[in-house]
This record gives structure tokens, sequence and C-alpha cells, in this order.
């Protein structure tokens, strides 16, 4: 019998056990961990959990928060994984721990955010700190988020200070970071945890997403580890790939059943005596080493228990035709194609893409088109050139945020221009249509929609300035627009206007020098001079040319 099979059939035998079985022979090391399996039953991030005792066998874990009833959903996961996709003993969750603690203390990028929870002894604003800096980093990128995170915390560096704020503040602050939604949110939570709960931030994953609106699973679990050191478990969408690649999951892992099982994972793994560190040494690894698509598997401190690098291993090894006489590479079993979290049948091994294979997400939808029109309504003022802003209603898509005035995209050019003129003389009154200038095209994906905006541009001049416009409306200059709530398309939409404005005073400095706007009006004798030389360069020029013919 080869080394396979004999390990292949101790686990088939073992994963037969009746459930009492397995877990009588774990009884006295689970008791040794009464402490922390006490503190993860009050925790949500703990289902499914399991006990380090358990060796990954997380459906049978009968350490398991006693009362919680067995869902079918867990049922159907028992059913259907194999072992292989686990941590099968203590020796292997203790090495990858070590392993990856070690690699994090030389290799940790420096982060303010970090330094903050590392330095901050009051436990309240230490969680604030990383609050704030789990939620800024939430579908953005470290680079973008630093300069961020330390304007905002340079301005409310308390929770209370944040709470005194308006949303008019945070909207500003917040301002093509995206998604702006979450500094709405981060503004309601401190809010709530001043006025309704004495000031102090709940203590535990499970309080923390029950309590305070905007946090879900994964930050509530990032704030508890970091900031309270509690033992849970997170997954986000790097330390999902680490997960996957290590026990050679295929699946999406966006599916409610390869989900349920990276929670498991992670839960499993996760240290008890360095609970934060090790959840961002997780996010980091994959992040920096074990990224999307092209892996740094050499610089990888858990390579050597990475299912994925076996697996190409195994595969170099078949291509070679030399598999016969080489150490033992284990493999999903029962190998039947029946395994949810093996590759699926309909997309199998590709040998180009080595670990890069785990996981193979499903194919996202595309956003859905839209197309609006939208115009930049000049005016002079008395500190210089005015441009109109209307805000957006307080929900939905950019809720609160102020753009220019904007209406759907209609079929024809006329009604297109008809029903802007209407949008724009609803907040400024009667306006000279045949100004209404067509100046080209933004395009702004947003996270599900992706949107074309027509940009319009007309300037009021030799007129009586607007004075008093509706609620809801204002007038800002230039320098007053690049620091107001406006988002990342609106700024795109002033750029398109700048560019192709050249008779106003608000293009960039190139089409300010050319602006009749921006220079003095000559006096009479300077017009009669200026015509002259004129008339006699244009004649002299015209015969330079005809010589030259």
């Amino acid at each position: 019998m080869t080394p396979l099979v004999s390990r292949l059939s101790r686990l088939w035998a073992i994963m037969r056990k009746p459930r009492a079985a397995v877990g009588s022979g774990h009884r006295k090391q689970a008791a040794s961990q009464e402490g922390r399996q006490k503190h993860a039953k009050n925790n949500s991030q703990a289902k499914p959990s399991a006990c380090d005792a358990c060796a990954g066998m997380i459906a049978e874990c009968p350490g398991a928060p006693a009362g919680l009833a067995r869902q079918p959903e867990e049922v159907v996961l028992q059913a259907s994984v194999s072992s292989y996709h686990l941590f099968r003993d203590i020796a292997e969750v203790t090495a990858f721990r070590g392993s990856l603690l070690s690699w994090y203390d030389q290799e940790k990028r420096d982060l303010p955010w970090r330094r903050r929870a590392e330095d901050e002894m009051d436990l309240d604003r230490r969680a604030y700190a990383v609050w704030v800096s789990e939620v800024m980093l939430q579908q953005t990128q470290v680079a973008t988020v630093i300069n961020y995170y330390t304007g905002w915390m340079q301005k409310w560096p308390t929770l209370q200070d944040l709470a005194s704020a308006s949303l008019e503040e945070v909207n500003q602050l917040w301002a093509g970071l995206g998604y702006y939604s979450r500094g709405r949110r981060l503004q309601e939570g401190a809010r709530k945890v001043v006025e309704e709960l004495g000031g102090h931030m709940p203590r535990t994953a499970e309080t923390l997403q029950q309590l305070l609106p905007g946090v879900g699973r994964y930050t509530a679990g990032a704030i508890a580890s970091i900031a309270f050191g509690q033992a849970t478990g997170v997954v986000d969408g790097n330390v999902a790939r680490v997960l996957c690649r290590v026990r050679a999951i295929g699946a999406d892992p966006s599916s409610t059943l390869v989900s349920q099982q990276l929670w498991g994972l992670a839960q499993q793994l996760v240290d008890p005596a360095r609970p934060g560190d090790f959840n961002q040494a997780a996010m980091e690894l994959g992040a920096t080493v074990c990224t999307p698509q092209r892996p740094l598997c050499s610089q990888c401190p858990v390579e050597s228990l990475c299912r994925a690098r076996q697996r190409v291993e195994r595969e170099q090894l078949l291509a070679s035709r030399s598999l016969s006489g080489s150490p033992d590479v284990e493999e999903c079993a029962p190998n039947t194609g029946q395994c949810h979290l093996c590759l699926p049948p309909s997309e199998p091994w590709d040998q180009t893409l080595g670990v890069v294979n785990f996981p193979r997400k499903a194919s996202r939808k595309p956003p859905r088109e839209e197309s609006s029109a939208t115009c930049v309504l000049e005016q002079p003022g008395a500190l210089g050139a005015q441009i109109l802003l209307v805000q957006r209603p307080n929900s939905g898509l950019l809720a609160g945020l102020w753009e220019f005035p904007s209406v759907t995209w209609e079929p024809s050019e006329q009604l297109q221009r008809k029903a802007l003129l209407q949008e724009l003389q609803r907040w400024a009154g009667p306006l000279p249509a045949t100004r209404l200038r067509h100046l080209g095209e933004v395009v702004h994906t947003f996270s599900h929609i992706k949107l074309t905006y027509q940009v319009y541009g007309l300037a009021l001049e030799g007129q009586t300035p607007v004075t008093t416009v509706p609620p809801g409306a204002r007038w800002l200059t230039q320098e007053e627009f690049h620091t107001a709530a406006v988002s990342t398309a609106m700024k795109k939409v002033f750029r398109v206007y700048q560019g192709q404005q050249p008779g106003t005073c608000m293009g960039s400095k190139r089409s300010q020098v050319s602006s009749p706007c921006s220079r003095k009006k000559p006096r009479m004798g300077q017009q009669v001079l200026d015509n002259f030389f004129r008339s006699h360069i244009s004649t002299d020029a015209h015969s330079l040319n005809s010589a030259a013919q």
C-alpha cells in the first residue's frame, strides 16, 4: 500500500467514527483551553467555531458553543467537504501561527493606524482608531487611505470629536475616497457610542456588530481582536485568498458554503495569545505576498503548509511523468468530483496559473450603464467667478454630496437641452438658453453603475448675478469647490469644463492667460495703434508668403 493510500485510509476511518468517539479523545485537551472557549462563546465571529484540539474537524467539533442549533447548510457542508481542505492536527495549526507571526514581526509595514493601536493605552480611543482604519480600507488601497486617515485623526482624534462634527464636514473630508456612506455611518456610530453607550465602545465582536451601524462581521472581528485582544478570526478578501490557497479551496469564496468554511478556518487558526497581530499578519500576507495575480511564493512564510504549492508540484511531477518515484503528494479524497471546495468541474486545473488556480471566483455581473446630463453654470462674483452646486438627496448614491445640476439622459439633444435648462432655472431663475453649450462627456464607474455624464457649460456674462438660491443650492468659488464635499466624478466634469471654456475666468492657468476676462481692456488710443500695426503685420505676412511660393 502506497503512503498516500495508507494515509487516506486512516483519514477515512477517522471521518467515519461516531461523533461521541471522535470527541472523547479530545476532552482533556479541550478542557485545558476552557478560558479561550468561554471567551469564544460570547463571540458571534466563532460560528461555526472549533477548539484547537479538534484538529480542524469543524463540523464535528465538540467544543462548539452549546445551544447552537445545527443549520441545514452546516449539515450539507459536513457531508460535502473533504478533510484535505482542513487543518487536521494541532501541530499544523501551531506551525502556521508561529511561521506567520514571526514573518509579520519582521516584515510588517509601518502604517499610521498600527502605530496608534500599539501606542494608545485608552481602549476606547484605540478601538476608535482601528474602526476608522478598517472602514476606510474597505474597497480602498492602503496607499490611498494613509493621507485620508491621517487627516481624519488630526481633525477628530476621539469619538467625541467625531460625534460633534456635522455630516457636511464628514463628507468634505471623505470626498474622493469613494463609497461615501462609510463616512456617514462612522459618524452615526460615533454619536451612538457617545449618546447611548456612555462613550465606551462595545468590547466584543458580537456586541460591536449588534450595536454599531455599518459594522459587519469582518469589521467587528478586526476591532475586537486588534483593540481588545478577543480571540476571534476575521475573513476579508486578502485572508480569504490566503486560506483558499493554503487549503487548495478552488470554489467561489463568496458562496455561502465556502464562506462558512473560511470563517471556520480563520477561527481555528487565530492565535489566542496575539489575535490582533495574527489577523493583521494574515491580511498583510495576502496584500503583499499572496497577491491575486503574481504571488511571491518563495517569500511566503507558510509555503511548506500550502496545498496550492503542493498541487503545483504534483502537476509538475505528472507532466514530467516521474510521479511514481517522487515523494508522496496528497490530494483531495475521496476524489470523486463531489467536493464543494475543490475547483469546479467546469473550470479544471490550468497549468499556466499555478497557485492562482485558487480560488476561482464567479464572474462578476458588469455594472449597469446609465447616462445623465450635467451643467457647470458660472457667473461673475465679488471674489472671482462662481459656480452653482446643488446637494444630492440624503439617501442613495452619493448621498448628501454636492454636484452640478443634472438630469437623466434624454433620447434627443433638443429634449436634453430643454430638460437641463429647466433644471438650471429651477435653481437660478431665468437663463439665456442660447449660451448652453455641450462640451464633452465623462465616464465614471461606481461599484455597480457605469455612469456617463454629458457635460454642458453656461457662462452668465453681462447680467445681474444671482444672489439668492433655494435651499439645497449654493454658489462657490473655484477654491471652495476643490475643498467642498464633491465626488471624484464631479471633479472630472469640472476639468472638462475648464479645458473647453477658454472664454471664462475659471479655466486652467493656460486658458486664463488667453482669456479675455483675464486681461484689462485697452484704452481707445491703444486700440487704434493695435489695429494699425495688425493691418500692416497682416499685409507683410501675406507678401512674405507670396515670395516664398
